[in-house]
């Protein structure tokens, strides 16, 4: 066995280089100009106030309703449709808020990924499952049942189809209806996922951003 050469004596041995810094994402502006309070139309303080008082009991002005400010007569119900299609399914809340966070890394939508994310825990979806799909990578570790909304969520984005077998899957687990207000689900969190993107509402400056920079 080869005998290991000293290093001559005085030499400095070289220091561990340590890790570099990681950069923070690159966060571009918003698109839109915040409306405060007091600059609201009556159109938009209906809105705010239906959401308001409506199933999610108040009005954040970030996210897809800091958007709909903008367009309140379109704001108005979609938020209706956001409020049933996120608490009001035959849909588990377990599984519709892994589907939400499947279609979040789908487009991908930071805030879509972030904002979710301790509500789909909170529901009872693994935190090693969020992880996986905030990362991209597919919920491998996911319950079978995620796994089943998981294959049928990607052959639809892929083929905008949904192929039989992964038809029968879903559709064996939640019956007609609910596998009907599935899909319905997933429209509704494209168009947000959509709407986040194109106008750039990103996560609170202190979110690391799950898809890296923006551009």
């Amino acid at each position: 066995m080869a005998k290991r050469k000293a290093a001559p004596r005085g030499a400095r041995t070289a220091a561990p280089r340590k890790p570099a810094a990681r950069k923070p994402a690159k966060r571009p502006p918003a698109r839109l100009t915040a409306i405060a309070e007091d600059q609201r139309t009556p159109e938009q303080q209906a809105l705010v106030d239906a959401i308001s008082s409506g199933p999610r009991g108040r009005f954040n002005n970030s996210g897809p309703f800091a958007i709909w400010l903008h367009a309140p007569a379109f704001g108005m119900p979609a938020q209706k449709l956001g409020g049933f299609a996120r608490l009001e399914t035959g849909v588990p809340p377990r599984l519709s808020e892994f589907a939400i966070l499947v279609t979040a890394q789908v487009w991908p939508s930071h805030c879509e990924a972030c904002v979710p994310a301790p509500i789909a825990e909170k529901a009872g979806v693994k935190a090693r499952t969020i992880t996986d799909l905030r990362a991209g990578r597919a919920p491998r570790t996911a319950a079978k049942d995620e796994r089943a909304i998981s294959d049928f969520i990607g052959d639809l984005y892929k083929t905008r189809r949904a192929g039989d077998r992964n038809y029968k899957r879903v559709h064996a687990l939640l019956g007609e209806q609910a596998t009907v207000e599935l899909v319905g689900i997933l429209g509704y969190y494209v168009m947000v996922a959509m709407s986040l993107n194109v106008f750039r509402m990103l996560p609170p400056d202190d979110a690391e951003l799950p898809f890296g920079a923006e551009k």
